[in-house]
């Protein structure tokens, strides 16, 4: 298995969303979508404080709790690589040092773990110090309750910011970098964020890497996603440019017998310094196509024709 940048934790080459829990999956559905992923040798959990708040009735935490249950039922503890998030949750807003000791004592309660192997910074926060929030995770490393230390959503100065703090101050430094990473959104992660990531060996476990569920290949027009529940997070998508990258993905998922999706997420894993794509899905037999991508190695050829599809794509994208 690959390792997390510079942590020496391997990690499943695929990481499971988990914002589907309890909005799009069930409970008893989310406990099968588990129970399938880790039989299937998966072990790497993504989630967040935060998840799912956009489902009608949440307050948020809903899929740590899903998590917390399903460990308490039986799963492995120790066979699974749990990664949650800070500063998004309505409770626990922001990254100030209470904020964050108070949101990593609820997250454990709702995991049912007295630990997490990741630690995500969600999302910067420009009102706090980087000195008091770099201090705050260092003493929950050094505390035993986080193992390694991950930023999601940060730019590339922030990134670079925040490392340099840390190595000021001699705390733990940041092992993974979570951004917004796929076929149809590239620029952000690879004319910048990623200079960052090979400089500081980050292990880069890129989110939305199917595109809000576009590159599955099942909407090759915009009547497709009328009515969608992921309809409004297809946005841009839905331009010819874009059908053309789902016809590229379905042509090449019929030269090697697999799914778009699964060929979508082995183009992912395929890019320099990606360690392992986050993917979700709502049922578990939707699993079968992500997990596919974690042993799916596209030629050359095929990896360049996507790269050109998506190229195609981005250019008139700048140009609109």
């Amino acid at each position: 298995m690959p390792v997390l940048g510079s942590s020496g934790l391997p990690v499943f080459p695929l990481a499971l969303g988990t914002n589907t829990f309890r909005w799009t999956a069930s409970t008893e559905e989310s406990y099968r979508i588990l129970d399938a992923f880790v039989a299937a040798g998966g072990t790497f959990i993504d989630t967040a404080d935060v998840y799912s708040i956009w489902a009608p009735g949440s307050s948020g935490g809903d899929a740590e709790t899903v998590i917390g249950e399903w460990l308490d039922a039986g799963g492995d503890r120790d066979k699974v690589t749990i990664a949650t998030k800070v500063s998004g949750h309505p409770a626990y807003p922001g990254l100030k040092v209470g904020n964050i000791a108070a949101a990593i004592e609820q997250s454990l309660k709702r995991l049912r773990t007295d630990y997490v192997d990741v630690y995500y910074a969600h999302m910067d926060d420009a009102d706090t110090p980087l000195e008091e929030t770099v201090a705050a995770f260092d003493d929950l490393v050094r505390r035993g309750v986080v193992r390694h230390v991950g930023l999601s959503n940060y730019d590339a100065a922030r990134v670079q910011e925040w490392i340099d703090v840390a190595r000021g101050i001699g705390a733990a430094l940041p092992v993974t970098l979570q951004p917004h990473y796929n076929l149809l959104h590239r620029a952000d992660f690879e004319q910048k964020l990623r200079l960052v990531a090979e400089r500081n060996d980050l292990g880069v476990v890129p989110y939305q890497g199917l595109a809000g569920g576009f590159l599955t290949g099942k909407y090759l027009s915009a009547a497709d996603a009328e009515g969608a529940q992921r309809g409004p997070m297809l946005g841009g998508y839905l331009t010819e440019p874009g059908f053309a990258v789902a016809r590229e993905l379905r042509a090449v998922a019929g030269e090697l017998g697999t799914t778009p999706a699964t060929v979508a997420l082995a183009w992912l894993r395929a890019q320099p310094t990606v360690v392992a794509p986050i993917a979700s899905v709502s049922t578990a037999g939707q699993l079968d196509a992500l997990l596919a991508a974690a042993t799916l190695d596209l030629s050359p050829d095929q990896l360049a024709r996507l790269t050109a599809a998506s190229d195609r794509y981005a250019a008139t994208r700048a140009a609109a």
